[in-house]
């Protein structure tokens, strides 16, 4: 095991309280690509004519839901996507009393398949969705199966209970986010860029011990870290913790 791999093995054992706070880059070993990377940012301006943040924002979704949903159902869900090894070994610190709390950028619901209870997902997921008329829920499966925009059984438009551009995050995911990160004493965090705000922002509400980042790329945040593996985080936690 690398030297640094096996720095954080021995934070992790010293920990009390330890929250773990992760983006794409965490899902793209369980085959789900990230929609801001280069592919998907050229595969759909070619096939929509505009960018992918623009299709997923909330102007766009009530403009015109028939290309929200053309690109959502066909980019956006992965219904057969299994938990890596990142997942399974952050299910089974939490299980183990070490790891207090997942904070997560994703909507995939990965975490929670892998075992993780606590989990605060800062842009929804697509799990969950409801009527925009009566507010009755939907699971994915009935977003799959629709054709076309989903409709409720009151005739109204249903959509997913996901965080789109233009739209705030969740006061109650965030205020418990940011809770969590205050008791912490160990923050890793992994898979993500910090580009995306206000998500990235939370960070600065750690105030604990060490601060470790794992992203194969460089991120704003290396120079503060206490320690920096530009590794895939599949392989570090999946090697550090034994799963």
């Amino acid at each position: 095991m690398k030297e640094s791999w096996k720095q954080l093995q021995d934070w992790i054992k010293e920990a009390k309280q330890m929250v773990f706070f992760g983006g794409a880059g965490v899902s793209t070993e369980s085959g789900i690509p990230d929609f801001r990377g280069e592919a998907g940012i050229y595969q759909t301006i070619s096939e929509f004519g505009v960018r992918p943040e623009e299709i997923l924002s909330h102007s766009f979704f009530l403009r015109d839901p028939e290309t929200f949903y053309a690109y959502y159902k066909k980019y956006m869900l992965f219904p057969d996507a299994k938990p890596n090894a990142a997942h399974l070994a952050l299910a089974r610190l939490e299980q183990e009393g070490k790891l207090t709390a997942v904070i997560t950028q994703n909507i995939d619901g990965l975490h929670q398949k892998a075992g993780s209870q606590r989990v605060y997902e800062l842009h929804g997921s697509v799990r969950k969705n409801h009527c925009l008329r009566c507010g009755k829920q939907y699971p994915l499966a009935y977003i799959q199966k629709a054709e076309g925009v989903p409709r409720c059984s009151c005739g109204g438009m249903v959509r997913p209970d996901i965080v789109l551009y233009e739209e705030g995050l969740d006061e109650k995911v965030l205020y418990g986010a940011v809770a969590q990160l205050q008791k912490a004493d160990l923050l890793l965090v992994g898979g993500t860029s910090l580009n995306v705000y206000p998500a990235a922002g939370l960070l600065q509400y750690f105030g604990g011990k060490h601060l470790v980042l794992i992203n194969r790329d460089e991120t704003p945040m290396d120079g503060q870290a206490d320690l920096v593996l530009h590794d895939k985080i599949g392989e570090v936690l999946g090697a550090v913790v034994g799963v």
